[in-house]
């Protein structure tokens, strides 16, 4: 029955293995195999196919595409997908009792170029988009909240709109234990949300174990997440060593830099994840972990799942329930709050007293922060330590800013003047400057990166009007 399938490898030396033992190889897997033969009909099927499909076996071998497509059993066909294209494909369907299928057809070619055979594999995920319909539900409702006002959460200060939609976000998430996927550049806070996460739910109490899977050695990535046993390999200790995994247990484990993550591993990781069980190198039997996994990346894995160097499987359990965090220059509100928060932080730290000059703080408004939070967390600290006045002057920040700042919009404050009276007036300045170069609310809301609502509201708080403009209806 499954003859030919490994045709191209007659030159080289395989065990010479049954059709029967075959049979009973992909029998003992999990997921549904579907073989059809290059007329398009049905010539295998596996156990799983029988379950998840609940059809018989004999029922189905030897039926066309089409026939199958009309009795019901699954519509769409990826095989008919495969032979119309001659490339693999991926579709989501539904079977009899509605469960929802996600099934990857490919095609197999024979020495004439055609295609000999459609090996497809369908895998029921009706958690998945069960779990993604509440997420929708969860986005839903964050357009009733958005008035609230939210200063922070954990350590991560909350300002703009599009920040108070994560934090809905990460704390209605915390309520759920399922796998995450935080995404955004570097320095953007993925970490301190996953923390935030962790805190909120119900594992709190136990630990939180971080790991960049970028920092540590391929070679020696496996043993640090799932430990080894006495004797793995030269070198290891005698008594052998726990995973990362196994310190995490009941508790949060944050994959940070997912996407380095080499190919062999993402692999195991997955086997994590369905069947919650770890193997520690040089070990023989499966362990039970019991833990939440959140994962992070600066990177498009949707880009490297098509370049296949991130497995599509692997993805699509880590991007169940995804946040992503916007970079900090299209989120200019939160620069001011921050900036108070970590000017806080280290006049505490260091036991000074210093200030920054509201033209200092025009400036920083100015300037892109391609380093996002990290970069402005850490320009503060820098300019606490060096500036030897109590106030930190525009004069004080690296040469690399006031190079880089857009000059464009010009903000001139006085320097005699409380934080939160200049904070307003920068704030007023930029609309102003805006309304002058915009026709519309519509239009300055949009290059300010806020809703039209707001910048309404902030024209008639600070007075700012232009007689071409409608500050309602535009």
């Amino acid at each position: 029955m499954l003859g030919g399938i490994y045709t191209g490898y007659a030159n080289r030396s395989v065990p010479d293995i049954s059709v029967t033992e075959w049979e009973s190889v992909l029998d003992s897997t999990q997921d549904a195999i579907f073989i059809d033969d290059m007329n398009g009909n049905t010539q295998w099927i596996n156990r799983a196919c029988e379950i998840l499909y609940e059809v018989k076996r004999e029922d189905v071998i030897g039926k066309s595409i089409d026939a199958l497509e009309k009795s019901g059993i699954f519509s769409p066909s990826v095989a008919k997908l495969v032979f119309r294209s001659k490339e693999q494909a991926t579709i989501l369907h539904s079977n009899k009792s509605g469960k929802k299928i996600l099934t990857t057809g490919t095609p197999i070619f024979g020495e004439s170029g055609n295609i000999y055979k459609v090996i497809s594999t369908s895998r029921d995920i009706t958690e998945l988009v069960y779990l993604r319909n509440q997420l929708e539900d969860f986005q839903n409702k964050l357009g009733e909240l958005r008035e609230e006002q939210l200063e922070n959460i954990g350590n991560f200060i909350v300002k703009s709109e599009k920040m108070k939609e994560v934090a809905y976000l990460a704390k209605r998430l915390a309520q759920i234990d399922s796998t995450v996927l935080i995404t955004g550049e570097s320095g953007v806070g993925k970490g301190e949300i996953a923390k935030y996460i962790h805190m909120s739910g119900d594992r709190s109490d136990m630990p939180f174990v971080k790991v960049n899977c970028g920092a540590i050695p391929e070679a020696l990535l496996e043993s640090e997440l799932f430990g080894y046993e006495y004797g793995a390999f030269t070198g290891s200790r005698k008594q052998g060593k726990l995973g990362l995994f196994q310190l995490a247990q009941h508790g949060t484990i944050f994959l940070d830099e997912i996407g380095e993550l080499p190919l062999n591993l993402q692999v195991k990781i997955l086997h994590v994840i369905q069947d919650k069980e770890i193997k520690m190198v040089g070990g023989l039997k499966d362990i039970t972990v019991d833990v939440r996994i959140i994962a992070a990346t600066n990177r498009d894995l949707m880009s490297m799942v098509k370049e296949k160097k991130f497995r599509e499987d692997l993805f699509y359990r880590l991007n169940v329930v995804p946040i992503h965090i916007q970079a900090l220059r299209e989120r200019t509100e939160d620069i001011i709050p921050l900036t108070r928060y970590f000017l806080e932080k280290y006049n505490k730290k260091f036991n000074v007293e210093k200030r920054i000059d509201p033209n200092t703080m025009a400036t920083l408004m100015k300037y892109s922060w391609p380093g996002n939070v990290r970069e402005l967390e850490n320009i503060i600290e820098r300019l606490i330590i060096i500036t030897h006045d109590d106030t930190i002057l525009p004069q004080n920040l690296p040469n690399y800013i006031l190079n880089k700042i857009d000059n464009s919009l010009d903000i001139a404050i006085p320097s005699v003047m409380s934080l939160k009276d200049a904070t307003e007036e920068v704030e007023r300045q930029i609309i102003l400057n805006a309304v002058k170069k915009y026709k519309t609310t519509r239009e300055v809301a949009k290059a300010l990166k806020v809703s039209q609502p707001t910048i309404v509201r902030k024209m008639s708080k600070y007075h700012v009007h232009n007689t071409d403009m409608n500050l309602v209806d535009q």
